[in-house]
């Protein structure tokens, strides 16, 4: 396995990208950073408080995990409002099901746990397992990540009494000035590498070249001369639907995306 030396990655995530930079920089890398996602947190929203006191008003059947700083966000919000025993105490007489470990890890940490986790760590495998368990008249909790899930719909269809909490969103960072030095860079090719992190910054800079006019530029480049890089299927997605190649690791973690990324592109 050989160093990073002499080789430029770009990096959109912005949740714990100081961790994926510093990785990557101790092998070796030049990292070039442009968000291309930033993470809007909801404690004072109202609609995630309603959210709320609608899953309090009556006991949930089920609830579906499908994220771990989501969930762990959520709690955080109710802590802040004085209902985070009574939140607990209803989750906790509900069935669990999480979309892998990070779900799974933020169920325990606050004292539950789950009836089952998604071994493939997908939202497809998740909703396919909450249907399969029979969710017609019941109370459906649903914890969204950074936008809505086209998959609730099905639970919805089945007869679900569906409860959808969006404890954070995502939007455009304010300042777009790195993301479009990092497609320049991209298409100059003096960036070799991009590393992926969520699907929705996968979309986004995607986006950005649609509106500067360079998208089949940019799909070019990935295609032939510029690897890219994701932690997994989901995050790869925006990628596999315009036929661009992508490394992805075993496991979804930002530890063995580094790995990879050592392995293929050191020396």
């Amino acid at each position: 396995m050989g160093d990073l030396r002499g080789v430029t990655i770009g990096v959109t995530a912005e949740r714990r990208a100081d961790e994926f930079i510093g990785a990557l920089e101790r092998n070796g890398a030049t990292v070039r950073h442009a968000p291309t996602i930033h993470i809007v947190p909801l404690p004072d929203d109202l609609r995630l408080r309603a959210a709320t006191d609608d899953v309090l008003a009556q006991d949930v059947d089920l609830l579906a995990v499908t994220t771990g700083a989501g969930f762990r966000g959520w709690l955080e919000a109710a802590d802040g409002w004085g209902l985070s025993d009574r939140l607990l105490a209803t989750l906790g007489r509900a069935r669990i099901f999480t979309r892998g470990p990070k779900g799974k890890g933020a169920v325990r940490g606050r004292g539950l746990s789950e009836a089952w986790s998604a071994p493939e760590e997908s939202n497809r495998e998740l909703f396919a397992h909450l249907l399969a368990t029979g969710v017609e008249g019941k109370r459906v909790a649903v914890q969204l990540h950074g936008s809505p899930l086209p998959e609730t719909q099905a639970l919805a269809d089945a007869g679900a009494r569906l409860i959808e909490v969006q404890p954070y969103r995502w939007e455009w960072p304010a300042d777009l000035a790195p993301a479009y030095r990092l497609l320049d860079g991209v298409l100059d090719r003096q960036v070799q590498a991009l590393a992926f992190t969520s699907a929705p910054a996968t979309s986004n800079l995607l986006s950005l070249a649609r509106r500067r006019g360079s998208y089949d530029e940019l799909v070019r480049a990935l295609k032939s001369d510029v690897v890219c890089a994701c932690v997994g299927p989901v995050t790869a997605a925006p990628l596999t639907a315009v036929g661009v190649p992508t490394l992805q690791p075993e496991r979804q973690r930002l530890g063995a995306l580094v790995k990879l990324l050592v392995a293929e592109l050191g020396g």
